[in-house]
């Protein structure tokens, strides 16, 4: 992966959950400039560092560098969600998305 992707995935991904880049580098034991400088293409995370932000998202590396996938963490949270209703309610959902495509 390139630093252009890395820093905005982040930045997309951040953003997302409504954090700075301030409070996450703070949340995952960085110095308050970490995700700046990542987002910002001046630096590459370490494994380990990687390891933390896929923590943060609650991501696997898999899920993180998935180019297909725009919003992992939204998905992830409504499969969450989907696995708590009925049939009869997932049925109504599948209808009620397959609209939103048209």
């Amino acid at each position: 992966m390139d630093l252009e992707f890395m820093g905005d995935r982040i930045a997309k991904l951040r953003i997302a959950k409504d954090v700075s880049a301030r409070e996450m580098s703070l949340s995952i034991g960085q110095c308050a400039a970490y995700i700046n400088n990542i987002e910002n293409k001046n630096n590459m995370p370490s494994m380990q560092g990687l390891y933390y932000i896929c923590d943060y998202f609650k991501l696997t590396p898999k899920e993180f560098f998935d180019e297909g996938t725009a919003y992992p963490t939204l998905i992830l949270e409504l499969v969450s969600e989907c696995e708590k209703l009925d049939e009869k309610s997932l049925q109504k959902l599948l209808e009620f998305i397959k609209t939103l495509r048209q």
